[in-house]
Parts: C-alpha cells; structure tokens; sequence
C-alpha cells in the first residue's frame, strides 16, 4: 500500500519552490530609478583629436571611425592625455571593456598633475577592474589629494558592480568636478557624490585628463590574488562620444562652472545605486586611520 507520507512531503516542497522563485523575482533588481537630470546631454561630444593626444604606447592605440581602441600585451599598455588642463567641469566618455580573463587588468579615465606634482598630486580616478569569466567587472572609483604611491597616499576608495554587463555594449562614465564637490556618473545615474570639506580633503589644483589600459596585477583584482594572464592577450579597450566642458586653467577666474549639487531624483538614484552595487566603502573599513579621513 502507497505511504501518503510521500504526497505530504511533495506539496510543501513545491511550496517553498514557488515561494523561493516569486521571493527571487520579487527582489531581483531592474534598471536605477531616473535621475531626473541628464548631463551628458547637455554636452556635445567632439573628437578624440580635439581633446587628446597619446601618451603612450602609440603602437598599441588606434582610432577609427571616432572610436579610440587601446590594448594591453606583454610587451606594453598605452595612455592618452587631454591637450588642456581644466580646475572644474564635466569630463565624460562611453567606454565598452573586453570580456573573458582580464584579471590583473586596469582600464582607465581620469584626473591628474601627477606629472606636474610628483609625490604631492590630485587624482579623481574612475578605473575598471579586470576580473575572471563568470565575476563581474569591479568599478573603482577614487580621490586623492596632495599624495602619490609613495607609502603616503591616503585613497578614498569606492568599488561598485553594475546593473549590466559592460562588455556588451558601450555605456557613458563621467566626472563632474564643480568647486564644491565631485560626482561620479554612469549612464547618467550618479553613483558617488564626494563634497568639499576643507582645501585639506578636496582636489583645488588643475588637473590633466588621462585614459590608460595597463597591467596592475599587484592589486586590481581581488587584492592581486588573479594577475595578468598574457595566455588571453591582447587585452582591449574601446572609447568613443568624449564630452569635455569645463573651465580650463587658462579662463578667467568667472568662469566658476556648476556650482555643484543634486536633486531629490539624483539622490534617489545614487541611494539605489549604493544600496544596490556599492562593494567596498572606505568610510566603513575599520583597517583605515580615521584621523586621515576626517570627511567620514
């Protein structure tokens, strides 16, 4: 005679399957809300000639059809550098990464005078962090200020994942630098919004605009636990829509650029963003020294 113990254990694990895959749909996460606030269309975007010039590694950057490709192999990475240099504004570009193996991977787009500042620069960094098939690209994003890899650098670090696959299509990653703050953009969602406490803890000098795709094995993924695989090279990297506006160092002391800030549906967005992606928080690592980061 059948056991009906076997039909009694049956329903409830269809139940709790169901109840597993409705909890699953219910909290999987869709796009960020909108902002409300686009500026990147507000900025047209110009050639790769009309802001930049290589920097580096010439044999290893191409440009084509408005799009800039850069790689890495093992005999070198390349860089580019903005013909101007700028102390505010939006400084934005639409990057697509390589999928696969790119541990140990760095590309990059940002602020700098390190050339100018040797041991004492500012630097607002968004960097993409390679990684191994199946683990998502890490975005880093980062403000230095008077300090350089010299064992003195005090970092502010934020690492995000994002809300889509990065190597599949092109999406636009931004700065905005207004003298009273720093927002970081992607897609025109704010993601991180750094204020300006004192000129002690917020970049005030002139910066360069760099791009670069080079070999960080030491660090960039998982804490250097993955290095550079030159078994899967070239490693490539894609730019294009490059939207520049901002004050330069040459204009004149009135032009001040944004004044810097968001709105409710900014705020909303990033807080999704954060609550949703945000991986690593500097402000919440007991290993760092407070007294260093008194904005936290």
């Amino acid at each position: 005679m059948p056991s009906h113990s076997c039909n009694f254990m049956a329903k409830p694990s269809l139940f709790v399957l169901v109840f597993v895959l409705v909890m699953y749909l219910s909290t999987a996460q869709g796009p960020p809300p909108s902002p409300g606030y686009y500026p990147s269309s507000s900025v047209q975007s110009k050639g790769f000639s009309e802001y930049f010039a290589n920097l580096w590694g010439p044999q290893h950057q191409r440009l084509d059809q408005g799009t800039l490709t850069i790689w890495l192999d093992k005999t070198s990475g390349s860089g580019y550098k903005s013909l101007r240099s700028y102390r505010s504004g939006y400084f934005g570009v639409s990057v697509k990464l390589q999928s696969g193996y790119t541990a140990g991977v760095i590309t990059s787009f940002y602020l700098s005078n390190n050339q100018y500042f040797p041991g004492n620069h500012d630097e607002i960094d968004i960097e993409f962090l390679g990684t191994t098939p199946g683990k998502p690209y890490t975005l880093q994003t980062n403000v230095f200020i008077r300090g350089s890899g010299d064992g003195n650098v005090i970092g502010r670090e934020m690492k995000f994942h994002l809300w889509f696959d990065p190597t599949q299509d092109f999406h636009h990653y931004a700065i905005q630098w207004t003298p009273s703050d720093i927002i970081f953009l992607v897609d025109d969602v704010p993601i991180r919004r750094y204020t300006k406490m004192n000129d002690a803890t917020f970049p005030t000098r002139k910066m360069w605009i760099y791009g670069s795709i080079w070999d960080a094995s030491e660090w960039a993924t998982e804490d250097g636990k993955y290095k550079a695989d030159y078994e899967y090279q070239p490693f490539v990297s894609k730019y294009r829509n490059f939207k520049i506006s901002g004050c330069t160092a040459e204009a004149a002391e009135s032009c001040r650029g944004d004044s810097g800030g968001m709105s409710q549906e900014q705020y909303r967005a990033m807080e999704w963003v954060q609550k949703n992606y945000l991986v690593y928080d500097y402000c919440h690592d007991p290993k760092r020294d407070r007294t260093q980061i008194p904005e936290c």
